[in-house]
């Protein structure tokens, strides 16, 4: 058995298409699809149900999952070890970060957790989709996942492999261009039956998407909407919201100063609000001497009474 099937294994189920999956892996999918049946040989099952739409895995395929998720997390946790027992291993926090929170708050979340104690490492930063960070999670590519959180909305890890602190405070909030006439927003909430408004929607992979989803915000009874965009970062819906394209509900750690200079003006009141929070996930096992302070150093923040 060889890493590289574990890999591929895991791309593949994020993907649920094997010419996806093939180009993430950066090879072709005739060799993808080889490397994929030499893993189930290897196990002696099938691993993915490959006669629906989408991939999906086996009662075999689920079972291997944590499995391979969990062997990849070592294997990369035991390399960096083994490069520090040897010298060779220079310090870096590593981060995977959902695109909203990577453009305003995590620089300056960063920026107050180094005042508070200088960190005296490296910093990597890795950004994509909910389920893209969860994946580098998973597979051990990133030592801290930054992201937003419901309780209403479920994650993909297990409580017994990876822990949490709740850093900060957000707010989805629908917002829209302002009207031409100065008067409002150029799309106000609720709408109505025959004139709905055009709604700029997260896709599937969004945790935003997952928490709106869940929370089930987008469906108050007098709310008219029609789809009219979809896509899985904010930073793109802010822009398609900008040019007046619709509606869209949107974390105000990232559009706070669109509203403060009036790019975007709110499309309903409070009421339509969806409080979220800001969470940072590690793993349980132990991590570097490096990450291992730093999460120490943001638990305390953590703890500090909020002044006044």
């Amino acid at each position: 058995m060889e890493l590289d099937w574990l890999e591929d294994f895991l791309a593949l189920v994020e993907s649920a298409h094997f010419s996806r999956a093939a180009e993430k892996r950066n090879i072709s999918q005739p060799a993808f699809s080889r490397r994929i049946r030499m893993l189930e040989d290897w196990i002696g099952a099938p691993l993915f149900n490959r006669d629906t739409h989408r991939i999906v895995l086996t009662p075999a395929g689920e079972q291997w999952r944590p499995v391979a998720e969990d062997v990849l997390r070592r294997i990369y946790l035991g390399r960096e070890r083994a490069q520090e027992a040897a010298g060779a291993y220079t310090a870096t926090l590593k981060f995977a970060s959902t695109h909203a929170l990577s453009v305003i708050f995590f620089p300056q979340w960063l920026e107050r957790t180094e005042a508070e104690q200088k960190l005296g490492v490296g910093v990597s930063l890795a950004t994509d989709n909910m389920a893209g960070c969860e994946q580098k999670m998973l597979q051990g590519q990133a030592q801290f996942l930054l992201c937003h959180h419901h309780p209403s909305a479920q994650v993909s890890f297990k409580p017994n492999y990876f822990i949490h602190l709740d850093i900060g405070r957000d707010t989805l909030a629908p917002v829209s261009a302002p009207d031409p006439s100065g008067e409002g927003p150029l799309y106000q909430l609720p709408g109505t039956m025959d004139r709905p408004l055009p709604h700029l929607a997260y896709s599937q992979v969004s945790g935003m998407g997952r928490i709106l989803a869940a929370t089930s915000a987008l469906d108050g009874p007098s709310a008219w909407l029609t789809p009219a965009f979809t896509a899985h970062l904010a930073t793109v819906l802010a822009m398609m919201t900008r040019s007046g394209r619709g509606v869209a509900w949107l974390p105000l750690s990232l559009v706070g100063p669109d509203l403060e200079t009036g790019a975007l003006v709110r499309a309903g009141g409070q009421e339509w609000d969806v409080p979220i929070g800001v969470r940072l996930y590690r793993p349980r096992a132990r991590q570097s001497p490096a990450a291992e302070r730093f999460w120490s150093i943001v638990k305390a923040m953590n703890e500090q009474p909020a002044e006044g």
